[in-house]
């Protein structure tokens, strides 16, 4: 009998890791194990990580990648990784470290090297950059902020819901670090984009996110182009950054598991 190969679900800033919960059933009636951590020092439920977000502030994505580095090495097989926003950067930096057996990347947060900032990328953020101090806090989002950053290509009905249900407050470290990562030398949102021996990646955008928009998915893929593994790129052009959690998620897990397929993993 053959071991599942598990799948570890990498949230970003602002999502609580149950939000991952439909993802997890579906891939193990696929026959996947899935697993959906949060990161360092998330609570267990989204109440608790509201009501605490002391314990969420201040890690970086050196500490993020090290705790997820952990689960993985606690595996008897190396996983798959699926992530998003900023879980679509410690997938590729996990991948990178060969500690994947391949990754899908979904609105993946900007790597090393990738120049495109849009608009809508800063506006997006502003509430944690407004305040240079936010690098040592965690932020949250009003249903106002996270409409525009995660719900635009919804109603606002289903964004305000979803907000209700999933949003926590975010560790601002990780996007500072993004943000000064093309001045910074030994930065850690450095992905090893040369690696030609890595599994497969894939990388999903979404053609109305604000957040992540498709240029800066574009722009991560070029950072590949001196690597023959493979790497892969879908493009949703109606969906937004919501599009692992609101009611077209379904279209966007299906994808994953034919790509997961058609790499015969």
């Amino acid at each position: 009998m053959t071991t599942p190969t598990p799948v570890i679900f990498i949230h970003g800033l602002w999502l609580h890791a149950t939000s991952w919960n439909p993802w997890v059933e579906l891939f193990r009636e696929a026959g996947y194990e899935p697993l959906a951590p949060g990161w360092p020092g998330d609570s267990d439920t989204v109440e608790a990580s509201r009501a605490n977000p002391d314990s969420i502030a201040d890690h970086g994505i050196d500490d993020v990648v090290e705790h997820y580095t952990k689960i993985i090495n606690g595996l008897a097989v190396k996983p798959i990784l699926i992530g998003h926003s900023f879980g679509g950067m410690i997938a590729q930096k996990l991948l990178g470290q060969d500690l994947a057996a391949a990754a899908v990347a979904i609105d993946a947060a900007q790597i090393k090297g990738v120049l495109p900032l849009p608009l809508s990328a800063l506006r997006s953020t502003l509430p944690v950059f407004k305040n240079p101090a936010n690098n040592h806090r965690a932020v949250s989002l009003t249903a106002e902020q996270f409409r525009y950053a995660f719900g635009n290509a919804v109603s606002e009905e289903e964004s305000d819901a979803l907000f209700e249900r999933w949003a926590i407050p975010a560790p601002g470290k990780p996007l500072f670090e993004a943000a000064a990562a093309n001045f910074n030398p030994h930065s850690p949102a450095k992905v090893a984009t040369d690696n030609e021996m890595r599994g497969p990646l894939l990388l999903i955008m979404g053609g109305k996110d604000h957040t992540v928009p498709e240029a800066v998915t574009r722009a991560t893929l070029k950072q590949y182009r001196h690597s023959h593994a493979v790497t892969d790129i879908k493009d949703f052009p109606d969906k937004a950054h919501s599009l692992t959690i609101d009611s077209g998620w379904r279209e966007v897990a299906d994808t994953s598991l034919s790509w997961l397929k058609e790499q015969a993993l």
